[in-house]
């Protein structure tokens, strides 16, 4: 059997890293997407390849996944972590303000996981995670995050049309939604929140991981 392979974007970023960690520990061959390589040392006795990749361009995005396909027979799981973040009310958010969080958040989404789901359709089978937000997902969340949670709210809808054209396939499509991540840059911005209440990059990680490896049907929107 194949080694199987995950794409992973956000890769340098906190949960990016956990994922690929966990996954390149289950002797996956892990295609960690970044903005440009960095010396991993966590990474150099694992199966991790690193592929500069511009997320705001879609010609870029398609070049980097058919290198994956050129060296591998499948795209097993993609889980697409890059994104940002800006607060606002209306008030405060422009339309360069939003198009900047749509970018940041559907755009980096979107070309990746394009190229990805035609590929999963193509080998009939994949798991493919987009990363949303509770503002996202629930406007009474989104108060005073406007922008951000309008882009987010444009993953769940993408995730539903892509499960409905995947439909009679063994193509899985699932949105993440994390509660507050326990980073050391999210420490340092709520230094008072109680921090026991939030989840790590590798509790994330390893329920992705299960998902993948579960004979359920399990949701489509997952709450970690």
């Amino acid at each position: 059997m194949a080694q199987p392979t995950i794409v992973v974007t956000g890769a340098a970023g906190n949960l990016g890293k956990a994922v690929v960690q966990k996954f390149a520990n289950e002797a996956y061959n892990v295609y960690a997407l970044v903005h440009s390589i960095t010396q991993m040392d966590a990474w150099k006795d694992l199966s991790v390849t690193q592929l500069p990749t511009d997320l705001l361009n879609e010609q870029n995005c398609q070049t980097s996944i058919n290198t994956v396909i050129a060296a591998t027979p499948h795209i097993d799981v993609a889980v697409l972590t890059a994104g940002g973040f800006t607060m606002g009310t209306i008030a405060e958010t422009d339309l360069s303000k939003m198009q900047q969080q749509i970018a940041l958040n559907f755009e980096t989404a979107y070309n990746i996981a394009r190229p990805v789901f035609l590929q999963m359709l193509q080998q009939n089978k994949g798991h493919l995670f987009l990363t949303g937000s509770k503002a996202g997902l629930n406007t009474q969340h989104a108060k005073g995050v406007t922008a951000y949670g309008l882009s987010k709210s444009l993953l769940f809808r993408l995730a539903e049309i892509m499960q409905s054209e995947a439909n009679g396939t063994q193509v899985h499509i699932h949105v993440i939604v994390p509660n507050i991540i326990d980073t050391p840059q999210n420490r340092a911005a709520m230094p008072n929140a109680d921090f026991s209440k939030w989840t790590l990059p590798e509790t994330i990680a390893d329920k992705i991981y299960a998902i993948v490896n579960s004979n359920g049907i399990e949701p489509m929107v997952i709450t970690v």
